[in-house]
């Protein structure tokens, strides 16, 4: 059987002699054929992972922890003998090029195969928040036509009851976890467990071009239903190889997250490095602020990567005596709150290496270590054009707000929302990947974020559906109106935002927080759930009938005892 990878064969036939006379040059090119050959190949994850186990088949480079279940590791041999099986799996579920398939988990071994095994056959894997449910969850599933979900069995609560929702789905493939008990019952459904036991096989790979997709990953949908953005297979070696030298890593480096494996954080900032590279790499199912600092003295990490309202969080934990005696040397930050960044610094003996990106391509800035005001994140590298443009496609002047706009020098930007070209066309209007942020730049040239086009709001780095909230909110019996606003994050991360609901009863009925609280907690993920709740008289509005967010501020400011906190009601 010949695998993608293989050296060519020898040419055979002819005079003997012509082949030894030209046999340097022969040798030659066909080193250079089986070098180029072998770069091409590592574009796709499958057969990236097949060249390592081929070199470093027990190098341990990814370890799983959560807690206080044993450590799992995976050397290369693991990933690829495993990434087939489950594209087996695939295969015998019958999934073919171009078909999609849903991977709906915390960081544990399986989502690595599942990113791994569609690159193998040609199909393309969805890869989606765990925290998702209800008609959020049933449009991503629906949306993306995928017809297997892989998934955990305390997650069973939230796929059973959109089960009518997803007709394309022909089979869901269950693993229980320790400590996590299934919450439907998993023995209707088939075991991943069943397909990590069986006996190796190799599977063909499939020829793909660099531009296929290797995954649909869905935007938080501020604005209506999430999109699902194609991400194509060569994205990940563009940030396994060559961004992930901008934020400095080396071989020696243990890298860590807990963010979850179906954001692109972790995917572009840990995983892909890790694989493409050669990095030991730690993951935790769930990300924790308290034992952030344990983690990284147990497995000797040198670098983690964290968002803005991450920092905040690991910040306000108590302080320790000994919060500056760990291992890491840098922080890679996506959002370091102005306010915080020196003293985190200075507190936990670790430099900071802030960066931009966006989901979509939207360009790459970075702020090298030690350079650049405090509060930047950074300026364009070389290989991108980026922007601050005001309504007009003007750039603005120093110091003066505008819209993010990028695209890789001389290349007309490009998106694919999967099945949505209009909404593609809309983001890369003018050739420049519309990035929906709202920025500035300095005197120096030097970016500075600044909010979402149209005031969005943003919470941990998640943008926040607000329709949404309020939709869940207002299935409460009592609620007659509400409106869903934003004020500063109290965590003072850049862009972040703190979430109240304001909320108007029906007549007859009387304030009761705990119970729309507690009806915010079962309908929405952990991160829609507003902070506070604001009980009005009525809703200000403009004359076509929108709420005055303006006026709800200063509700909020001003009438105190009409403010009801989330953390009160526990």
């Amino acid at each position: 059987m010949k695998r993608m990878g293989d050296a060519p064969e020898p040419i055979t036939g002819g005079p003997k002699k012509m082949y030894n006379e030209t046999k340097p040059v022969f040798e030659k090119t066909r080193n250079t054929v089986f070098s180029i050959r072998e770069k091409l190949n590592q574009v796709f994850l499958g057969q990236l992972l097949e060249i390592r186990a081929n070199t470093r088949p027990d190098f341990p480079v990814l370890t799983f922890e959560n807690n206080k279940d044993p450590d799992f590791i995976q050397t290369f041999r693991d990933l690829h003998e495993n990434s087939h099986r489950f594209a087996k799996a695939l295969l015998d579920a019958g999934l073919r090029k171009g078909d999609t398939y849903a991977a709906i988990m915390y960081n544990y071994p399986e989502m690595m195969h599942l990113l791994a095994a569609g690159s193998i056959i040609g199909a393309i894997v969805v890869p989606i928040d765990p925290r998702t449910k209800g008609d959020k969850l049933a449009h991503m599933v629906s949306n993306s036509r995928s017809k297997v979900i892989f998934t955990t069995a305390d997650l069973l609560e939230n796929i059973e009851p959109i089960k009518n929702k997803i007709p394309n789905v022909a089979h869901i493939f269950v693993s229980e976890k320790p400590r996590k008990p299934a919450t439907g019952d998993a023995s209707k459904y088939r075991s991943m467990q069943e397909i990590l036991e069986a006996p190796f096989q190799h599977v063909d790979y499939v020829s793909s071009k660099p531009s296929h997709p290797i995954q649909i990953v869905y935007t938080s949908g501020t604005t209506g239903d999430p999109k699902g953005v194609l991400n194509e297979s060569f994205r990940f070696p563009v940030y396994g190889y060559v961004l992930s030298r901008y934020w400095k890593y080396d071989s020696s480096d243990t890298l860590y997250t807990g963010l979850s494996l179906t954001h692109g954080n972790a995917q572009g900032c840990t995983y892909a490095p890790a694989v493409y590279r050669s990095i030991k790499a730690v993951f935790s199912t769930k990300f924790t602020k308290s034992r952030l600092w344990d983690i990284t003295r147990k497995y000797g990490v040198t670098s983690f990567s964290m968002l803005g309202g991450v920092a905040a969080g690991i910040y306000n934990e108590p302080r320790k005596p000994n919060d500056a005696d760990n291992p890491v040397r840098h922080v890679v930050s996506a959002g370091m709150p102005r306010a915080i960044w020196e003293d985190f610094e200075k507190r936990f003996n670790v430099s900071i290496l802030e960066w931009y990106s966006t989901l979509e391509g939207g360009g790459f800035a970075r702020k090298p270590i030690g350079e650049g005001p405090i509060g930047s994140f950074g300026k364009p590298i070389g290989l991108f054009s980026m922007k601050v443009v005001d309504e007009n496609d003007n750039p603005c002047p120093p110091n003066v707000q505008g819209e993010v706009i990028a695209r890789i020098k001389g290349i007309p930007a490009f998106v694919n929302y999967y099945d949505n070209p209009e909404a593609s066309k809309k983001k890369t209007m003018g050739g420049w990947n519309r990035t929906g942020d709202i920025a500035h730049i300095d005197e120096n040239g030097w970016y500075y974020f600044d909010y979402r086009v149209g005031g969005g709001l943003r919470r941990s780095g998640d943008f926040i559906q607000a329709d949404n909230v309020e939709r869940v909110i207002g299935e409460h019996p009592s609620v007659s109106e509400v409106s869903v606003f934003g004020i500063p994050a109290e965590s003072g991360a850049p862009g972040e935002s703190d979430l109240v609901a304001g909320v108007v009863l029906f007549e007859g009925y009387e304030r009761d927080p705990a119970s729309l609280f507690e009806t915010a907690r079962k309908g929405l993920e952990a991160n829609s759930v507003p902070s506070y709740l604001l009980f009005l008289d009525e809703i200000p509005k403009t004359i076509s009938e929108k709420p005055q967010e303006r006026f709800l501020k200063e509700k909020f400011e001003n009438n105190k005892e009409d403010v009801f906190k989330a953390e009160d009601y526990r």
